[in-house]
């Protein structure tokens, strides 16, 4: 697989706190990948890192294939949590002025931005002063100064907060489209439903370590607590189903004409495949699957399994 970061065992020391501890991580190219922990995980300090706003204290980080080094800024684009922008200036001013810091001519910054600002339906506050717009609209405007130099990697600290769910959607769309075209993006966030809509991959970080990186799909089968639902076709009373110490009946639901039974799987040499076999002769199977957890399950049976205290 290409990868288009690569960090090893990269460390962080303030002042009676480490913020990062060996924090190893590999970013595939070309993929929206979730940068998730719990507040004062370590997240910011790593993105801080990657913007060369801090150095680290030891470990390396390679972009591109090469050492993180000045020239990379051009590479990233970096939309912060916290938004900053210019509240007494005019918002194509601002938007000129920002673009341009990255390296575009002013031809070039301003063919773009036409471009975005039309997409997005926000022509007409081009000579409008900052402070007019609201917390929406100057997140478009940052958004929109974020992708415009087409940077191979994109930080996205946040993106939806403060957003209504019809601009959130707007958003997630533009974000699937630059990953589409070619671009890398890290996603920071602590909506777990945005995790599973649009990444590919994740780095889950508590207490300034990697708990868990990889594959999203992957990993919530990997934490699948080994619970099953079976339909059966009309009401199901087979009283045998009940009498194996294989697997334990949850819960039994009708449902219009149909039968659902959750159960949990005991015995590990009991697979999946036998379970099938076990009920077909008890009646007619409409249809079996495994439970597979949320992102957001996971991520707090992670984060309190970590936060656990350690009995030596």
């Amino acid at each position: 697989m290409d990868y288009i970061l690569r960090a090893e065992n990269v460390t962080k020391q303030y002042a009676g706190h480490k913020a990062l501890d060996n924090v190893s991580l590999s970013v595939p190219k070309g993929s929206i990948y979730g940068l998730l922990g719990p507040n004062g995980a370590g997240k910011t300090s790593f993105i801080r890192i990657l913007n060369q706003i801090t150095a680290p204290d030891g470990g390396t980080i390679e972009l591109l294939g090469q050492a993180l080094n000045k020239k990379h800024i051009r590479n990233i684009g970096y939309l912060p949590e916290e938004r900053g922008l210019y509240k007494k200036m005019k918002v194509g001013e601002q938007a000129m002025y920002l673009t341009q810091l990255k390296g575009l001519s002013r031809v070039d910054a301003a063919k773009r931005l036409k471009y975005w600002f039309e997409k997005f339906g926000i022509e007409s506050w081009w000579d409008k002063k900052v402070e007019a717009l609201s917390k929406g609209m100057a997140q478009k405007v940052q958004f929109i100064t974020t992708v415009l130099h087409e940077p191979e990697l994109l930080i996205f600290d946040e993106p939806f907060s403060g957003f209504d769910p019809i601009n959130a959607n707007l958003l997630k769309n533009e974000i699937l489209e630059l990953r589409d075209k070619g671009a890398t993006v890290i996603f920071s966030t602590h909506n777990m439903s945005s995790v599973e809509e649009i990444c590919d991959d994740i780095a889950l970080i508590n207490k300034s370590k990697i708990v868990v990186e990889g594959n999203i799909d992957t990993i919530r089968k990997r934490y699948a607590p080994d619970i099953y639902e079976i339909i059966f076709e009309g009401e199901f009373t087979n009283p045998d189903l009940a009498m194996t110490s294989d697997y334990e009946i949850l819960q039994t639901t009708p449902l219009n004409g149909e039968t659902s039974i959750r159960l949990k799987q005991l015995n590990d040499n009991f697979s999946a495949n036998d379970l099938i076999k076990f009920l077909l002769p008890k009646g007619e199977l409409k249809s079996f699957r495994q439970i597979i957890p949320s992102m957001n399950s996971v991520f707090i049976s992670l984060v309190e399994e970590n936060d656990q205290p350690v009995n030596n």
